[in-house]
């Protein structure tokens, strides 16, 4: 039996033990962050010039405003003024409690000692009176031009999220408790998974989501039955395996966006989208694009067009011996698509029989919250970068899609994972989330600055083949889903760029959740509802929502209808190979796995 001197001692002993861990793993850490490799400056913040226009904007509301100013000023000290004497109130009476909390809830602050501990409630309620008084500030700046002013507003609350007192160790209630809980092995633990973050990225910080060692694409991921029937150096094709005795005679084609890799769609059977669509009795094919490195440098939005897009159709239609394809597109895939069809439309050619395009932007007019990286302080940088490297480096990609959510996406995690030394959870969206791949360097900077930034397709000015096309080219009968709460490819934009598009057959659905969730809904889930409006799409987006009616559940039904109006009568079943067409390897093929390209002979 051990005393309590004896448990003490033993208590010291592992302390001691992991102040030497701590001290060791401090060491790996300064060598891991001497591998950063530097980078153009300008791809870590906007440029000084946005700060003195927000400084100039502030000065010019107090010479002009001044009564405003003070009362926002005036409003501030009286409520944090009032917080602090209620607080030192209580003290004085020898209660030791926290004060009436009348904040909002915020999931950042879920421990209980944040609401009823009397230090941290008075950090938490200081925080989000300073926050308000911050956001505030920022929003009345009136002599801002509006797209200045959503770029301050933007930044100012990257700055205040990342000051909340959740993020720091010394007021983070929870990672306290944890690290006395166990004798400071918790803070080993996180100093661990934060040095081996850095060292996997080269000097980065870049949060491990998902636990790496949970899944394995093929194995547990991306399962669905298929075979890779076409590869050249751009894409491998898929051609998924029946599971009906009799297919609709159209085949479906579907472009993934190639920032992030095809087995979103085929995570596991329960949510697969590319399984369901095969249960429906559709012939499926799937493009799974190459992981390009530098040697893609020159490689152009035409190439993508010609040798990915154009060649993908061709060959469904001399695999499946039909003259005309259904065809989606994904994300920034479908923003290509549109490209695709408006010069197929200008050539006379009428391969694509229906187009679908889900979280599809293709005008930029209003951008969103991404709209604060698509200004000449950022592309320049990234132009700058990527001629040197050759690609735009996925690390800069995935970081700006993070700093979207960054709550949900870096400190979240980055608390659970550094401060509480917790393993990364097994969830196979974030793992796909974290699997993100490079961009040749000339296809992003056309992607960025002619469609994103200035908006081309949308005026009529993109170039395809040297010939301008546009929105009003796209004609052929279409459907789009957008999602409610996408923070990458706002609905109200997608809506814009459809309502533009020149066909005469236009159906638009509008799902809840986000740019993931939303398309990833399956019909088993009985999840997110969706919206319909059985007039055109036509007038403001706004205007449309409040005409549409709300069914419960997924659109994938309804989707699936729409598709079948127009792919033809039931045939025999199409085996992959059974045409002819020579079977490269099994799905999900050897691109997704992160092969070089080794284009078919």
């Amino acid at each position: 039996m051990t005393t309590g001197s004896d448990d003490a001692v033993l208590r010291q002993d592992r302390l001691n033990t992991n102040l030497q861990k701590m001290d060791d793993l401090s060491k790996r850490l300064a060598a891991a962050l001497a591998q950063r490799r530097l980078h153009d400056p300008a791809l870590d913040a906007p440029s000084s010039e946005l700060y003195m226009k927000a400084a100039t904007a502030y000065l010019a509301e107090m010479m002009q405003n001044p009564a405003r100013v003070l009362e926002h000023q005036i409003a501030y000290w009286g409520k944090t003024l009032k917080h602090y004497v209620e607080a030192q109130q209580l003290l004085a009476k020898g209660e030791l409690k926290a004060p009436e909390d009348p904040n909002p809830k915020d999931r950042r602050f879920q421990n209980p000692l944040w609401e009823t501990h009397p230090f941290f409630n008075f950090l938490k309620q200081q925080y989000q009176m300073n926050s308000e008084a911050i956001m505030t500030a920022v929003g009345d700046m009136e002599q801002l031009p509006p797209e200045d002013r959503r770029r301050v507003e933007y930044f100012t609350r990257q700055i205040v999220d990342m000051f909340s007192p959740t993020n720091f160790l010394g007021t983070n209630p929870e990672a306290l408790e944890k690290a006395v809980e166990t004798d400071g092995a918790s803070l080993v633990q996180g100093l661990e998974n934060l040095v081996r973050d850095i060292e996997t990225n080269k000097g980065e910080l870049i949060v491990t989501l998902a636990d790496t060692e949970a899944f394995k694409v093929g194995s547990n991921l991306a399962t669905t039955p298929g075979s890779v029937v076409y590869r050249n150096h751009l894409f491998e094709l898929i051609q998924y395996a029946p599971t009906t005795e009799t297919v609709h005679q159209t085949p479906l084609l579907i472009f993934p966006p190639w920032i992030n890799k095809f087995y979103i769609m085929d995570l596991k059977p329960q949510n697969s989208l590319i399984k369901w669509i095969v249960d429906q009795g559709f012939t499926l094919f799937v493009v799974s694009w190459v992981n390009p490195d530098a040697s893609y440098a020159e490689v152009g939005l035409d190439d993508y067009i010609r040798d990915g897009y154009l060649r993908a159709m061709a060959e469904t239609r001399r695999i499946t011996g039909e003259k005309q394809i259904n065809a989606v597109g994904y994300c920034i895939a479908g923003t290509t698509l549109s490209l695709t069809l408006a010069h197929l439309q200008k050539a006379g050619d009428q391969t694509v029989k229906t187009a679908t395009f889900f979280t599809t932007m293709t005008d930029f007019s209003d951008a969103g919250e991404f709209g604060a990286f698509l200004t000449d302080d950022f592309i320049d940088g990234l132009d700058r970068q990527t001629a040197a490297d050759g690609i735009l480096d996925k690390l800069y990609m995935q970081r700006t899609f993070s700093f979207l959510r960054s709550n949900d996406l870096i400190y979240g995690p980055a608390i659970k994972s550094y401060m509480l030394g917790e393993t990364p959870p097994a969830f196979d969206l974030l793992f796909w989330n974290g699997d993100s791949t490079n961009l040749p360097a000339k296809m992003a900077m056309q992607y960025l600055r002619g469609l994103c930034q200035q908006d081309k397709l949308a005026r009529g000015e993109f170039k395809v083949f040297d010939r301008p096309v546009s929105l009003a080219d796209v004609k052929v009968p279409l459907c789009a889903i957008a999602c409610e709460t996408d923070h990458i490819a706002p609905w109200k934009a997608s809506f814009s760029g459809i309502r533009q598009m020149g066909s005469e057959d236009k159906t638009f659905i509008l799902s809840e959740s986000g740019h993931i969730a939303g398309i990833i809904n399956p019909p088993s889930k009985g999840k997110y509802g969706h919206y319909t409006n059985p007039g055109p799409v036509a007038g403001t987006p706004e205007a449309w929502l409040a005409a549409a009616s709300k069914t419960p559940g997924s659109w994938w039904p309804r989707w699936r209808d729409w598709l079948a109006q127009s792919s033809g009568p039931m045939v025999p079943a199409r085996v992959p190979g059974s045409t002819g067409a020579p079977i490269l390897a099994a799905a999900p093929g050897t691109y997704v796995l992160g092969a070089p390209a080794t284009p078919q002979t």
